[in-house]
Order: structure tokens, then C-alpha cells, then sequence
């Protein structure tokens, strides 16, 4: 694969290819993907100008009104969003702050009574 596209990061590859080798390169991954996975996106002439090839990736490729999403599998819908959902009460919650919130809270800084308010 080296040989067509740079490789940015481990199994990361990135390059311009004409349809004619990257078919044959689909088909060799197919041939040789064994377990894994690989995603390959390329330039199409759509909306998006991008078109999605997915092999052994939960996410499917998705048509929705005209784009091309990643859909997740087992994703939420309007009924099952966790906000909605019965079984999670209170008790579910993990205790404590995230690293998030405590870094946020530290920009804001401590309330001051010195200040003045207009």
C-alpha cells in the first residue's frame, strides 16, 4: 500500500488513486482483511463530494435524505435516549466530577464579592 499512499499514522494511509487501482486495492484488502477492519473514502461526484467502502466496521454507510452518514449499530433513538429513559435513576451516576468540569470550573475562577456589578 506504501507504494500509492503515505502512511500518517500506524495503518493510516492517505492518497489520490485512480478508480481503476483502488478497486484492485479494495480487493486485496477484502482478500487479506482476515479480523479487522478498513474504512476507505474517496472522492465521488455527489453532494459531498465523498464517498464511503467500510469492511468488518460496525458503522454502516447510511443514505439519509440525499448524505451519506455513519450510522452507529444499537445507537439511540427518540425513545431510548438516556436523558428519557426510566431505568436510569440517580443511583446509575458516577459520583464525583469529571476532569472536564473540574478544569472548567477552575477557568471561571472563584466568585468575587469585591466585584461590582452594572
Amino acid at each position: 500500500m506504501t507504494r500509492w499512499l503515505l502512511e500518517i499514522s500506524p495503518g493510516v494511509f492517505v492518497g489520490n488513486l485512480n478508480a481503476r487501482v483502488r478497486e484492485r486495492l479494495w480487493t486485496v484488502i477484502q482478500e487479506n482483511i482476515g479480523s479487522g477492519r478498513a474504512i476507505m473514502v474517496f472522492h465521488a461526484s455527489n453532494e459531498q463530494r465523498l464517498s464511503f467502502l467500510t469492511l468488518g466496521d460496525p458503522w454502516v454507510p447510511t443514505d439519509f435524505e440525499g448524505l451519506t452518514l455513519m450510522v452507529r449499530p444499537g445507537g439511540y433513538d427518540d425513545e431510548n435516549a438516556p436523558e428519557q429513559r426510566s431505568d436510569r435513576g440517580e443511583g446509575h451516576r458516577r459520583p464525583g466530577m469529571s476532569n472536564f468540569e473540574k478544569r472548567r470550573r477552575a477557568r471561571r475562577g472563584f466568585p468575587r464579592t469585591d466585584r461590582q456589578t452594572l
